[in-house]
């Protein structure tokens, strides 16, 4: 079986689900690409823990964690099996890593899990285990997180964080536009990704110190925290791709990330 990348993917707006876009159509040339996986485990910024949990339900259901949408988006669902004892797996590799770990039989998926997903396997149809995350440990905690979990990619099984590598909502009433883009967005989202192409594990995990606009970018972290899981999954000096899937609204840009292990980078 080969050895599945982990991927970053910026979900974006709730609305995503049903007027998915640009990044609709990059999740679905991405996933034309990558072998099926067996199973996927998934970081999202839309649950946060004191200390990583993850969902071991039967039949995870569809969390609508957002209000003042359309009733249509309410309608939307995504009906993927969980997995229980992948998600046991999990559990076991974090507490080995020494990251003690709970295990909850119960939780379903957040918007930041299924709108992505829904865009990547719209059948609903791969076993899904939700992956929380710790905003107040930070960027190091969860590059552990990821390392703990790189070897499930060996057995099939698709990494997933799932954040946005810009999420200033305090933007939104600033007349920001595709026409006028916030100043901050482009020099940030460009310092990501010579930091990654470089392979500078440490200045990434001092981002909020050494790049540009850090704290505009991201007022509080939680949505750029699932990077640093794919990354750290991603193992030892991974290939890092960039796929651009434009910037929304004039300040959320949509990049999507595919880490590969440099023996299995194309």
């Amino acid at each position: 079986m080969s050895t599945l990348p982990s991927l970053y993917i910026s979900h974006g707006s709730p609305m995503t689900a049903i007027q998915p876009g640009q990044v609709g159509e990059r999740l679905a040339e991405l996933a034309a690409t990558l072998p099926r996986p067996k199973a996927i485990v998934i970081a999202t910024a839309h649950w946060l823990a004191r200390q990583p949990t993850v969902g071991g339900a039967t039949r995870p259901e569809t969390i609508h964690d957002f209000y003042g949408f359309p009733r249509e988006l309410f309608a939307v669902q995504y009906p993927a099996q969980g997995e229980p004892a992948l998600a046991a797996r999990v559990t076991e590799l974090l507490d080995k890593a020494g990251l003690p770990t709970t295990l909850d039989p119960t939780h379903g998926l957040d918007h930041g899990a299924w709108v992505p997903l829904r865009l990547l396997y719209p059948k609903a149809d791969i076993p899904v285990v939700p992956l929380s995350i710790q905003p107040q440990l930070g960027p190091a905690h969860q590059y552990a997180v990821g390392r703990a979990l790189a070897s499930l990619r060996d057995d099939g099984v698709l990494v997933i964080g799932s954040g946005s590598i810009t999420h200033n909502l305090h933007d939104l009433g600033a007349g920001y536009s595709e026409e006028r883009e916030a100043p901050y967005v482009r020099p940030f989202i460009t310092w990501i990704e010579q930091k990654l192409t470089e392979g500078d594990v440490q200045a990434l995990l001092d981002y909020r110190q050494q790049a540009p606009f850090a704290e505009r970018a991201h007022p509080t972290d939680e949505h750029l925290l699932p990077l640093f899981v794919a990354l750290g999954a991603a193992g030892a000096a991974p290939h890092a791709q960039r796929i651009d899937a434009g910037i929304e609204y004039g300040l959320l840009a949509m990049d999507i990330y595919r880490f590969d292990g440099r023996d299995s980078a194309a």
